[in-house]
C-alpha cells in the first residue's frame, strides 16, 4: 500500500459517551497496528479537550476510533470538516443518519431492504394508556424490542415479553432519552456482515449464550459469543446478505468500514442497523471477518486509513 498519502496520523479515541471503554480499546489497538505499519501516531481523547483544540500541524489524516453519541453521530465529523483534516469512516450526514434508527429504518424502507416493523415515541410525546392502541394499529406481535434510538453497543436494549415489562422499561429508559423506538423481535439466527471501501468481504454468524447479542455479550469474555465463520448460509443466502448489506451501505452513502447487523427468518433477511464505526477490538467482529479472508488486522486498519477524506 502506498504510505506515502499520509505520515502523521491522528487517533481520535475515548470520548464521553457511554462507549467510551470499548472506543479506548479499538482505539489502542488501531495505534499499535498503524505503529507497526510505520506511521507517526498520535491521539486525542475529546473527554480531556475540546475538538477545536486538534492541533492540525503535524497532522495528515485523523483515525476516527470513537464509538456512541458524538464520535459516530455526526458531531465529531463535523469538527474535522471545519479542520480540513480527512479522516476515516462516513462522513457527517451519513453518520447521523446511521446513528439514527428511525431515520436509517425509513430509508431501509424506502430502498426494498426488509427492516421489522417498528414505532418511535418521544418522551414529551408519551401517554400510557395509549401503548396498547399503538401496538395493535402497527399490528406488532410481543416479544417487542424497544431501545434509544441513537445508542450504540446495544446500550439501553431490552427484549419484553409483554406489555407490563415493557411500560416498565419505557419508564426507565425515559430517565435518560428523549426518544425511543420500538421493533417486532425476529428470532432465527444472528447474522452480521462487514463492508469495507464499498465491498462486502463476509458474513459472521452469532451465538449468544445471553438472551441475544447484548454489550456484554459483545465485551466480555466469561459472556462470549459463540462465531461462526462464515456464517451457516446456503451460497445463495450468503450472496444475497452481502448484496443487501452493500446496498445499505450505498444508500446512506457510507464510506470506509461499516458493519450491517441482520436476522435470517423464514428464508428473509432482516436488517435491525447499520454500524458506520465498529469496533476494533480484541473480540471485534469486523477484524474477524476480515482475517478470515485474509486480511491480516494491520492491513485492516491501514486499508481503513487510505480511504479517509473530507468533504462527504
Amino acid at each position: 500500500m502506498n504510505k506515502k498519502k499520509f505520515k502523521n496520523v491522528l487517533v481520535v479515541l475515548g470520548g464521553t459517551s457511554g462507549e467510551r471503554a470499548v472506543s479506548l480499546e479499538s482505539g489502542d489497538a488501531c495505534i499499535k497496528a498503524l505503529k507497526k505499519k510505520g506511521y507517526n501516531v498520535s491521539k486525542f481523547d475529546p473527554k480531556n479537550k475540546n475538538f477545536n483544540l486538534i492541533n492540525k500541524e503535524n497532522i495528515d489524516v485523523i483515525f476516527n476510533a470513537l464509538h456512541g453519541r458524538d464520535g459516530e453521530d455526526g458531531v465529531a465529523q463535523n469538527y474535522f470538516e471545519y479542520l480540513k483534516i480527512p479522516y476515516t469512516h462516513s462522513g457527517v450526514i451519513s453518520s447521523y443518519n446511521a446513528m439514527n434508527k428511525l431515520i436509517s429504518k425509513n430509508i431501509f424502507i424506502k430502498n426494498k431492504i426488509k427492516t421489522p416493523k417498528f414505532f418511535s415515541i418521544k418522551k414529551s410525546e408519551f401517554k400510557e394508556k395509549e401503548l396498547r392502541e399503538i401496538i395493535n394499529k402497527k399490528k406488532i406481535n410481543f416479544p417487542v424490542v424497544s431501545k434509544p434510538i441513537n445508542e450504540g453497543s446495544s446500550l439501553g436494549v431490552t427484549i419484553c415479553k409483554n406489555k407490563i415489562k415493557l411500560t416498565k422499561t419505557i419508564h426507565t429508559l425515559f430517565k435518560k432519552y428523549e426518544e425511543l423506538i420500538f421493533e417486532e423481535y425476529i428470532g432465527g439466527q444472528e447474522i452480521q456482515v462487514a463492508v469495507i471501501n464499498g465491498n462486502s468481504i463476509g458474513a459472521i454468524e452469532l451465538i449468544p449464550k445471553r438472551s441475544f447479542y447484548d454489550y456484554k455479550a459483545k465485551y466480555t469474555k466469561e459472556a462470549q459469543t459463540k462465531h461462526i465463520m462464515p456464517a451457516r448460509l446456503s451460497k445463495k443466502n450468503y450472496n444475497k446478505v452481502l448484496k443487501i448489506a452493500h446496498k445499505a451501505h450505498k444508500v446512506l452513502n457510507c464510506r470506509g468500514v461499516t458493519r450491517s447487523d441482520f436476522k435470517f427468518q423464514n428464508n428473509n433477511f432482516y436488517l435491525l442497523e447499520l454500524n458506520t464505526q465498529p469496533g476494533m477490538t480484541s473480540l471485534s467482529l469486523v477484524p474477524e471477518i476480515a482475517s478470515f479472508k485474509g486480511l491480516t488486522f494491520e492491513n485492516l486498519v491501514e486499508k481503513i486509513l487510505l480511504d479517509a477524506s473530507i468533504n462527504r
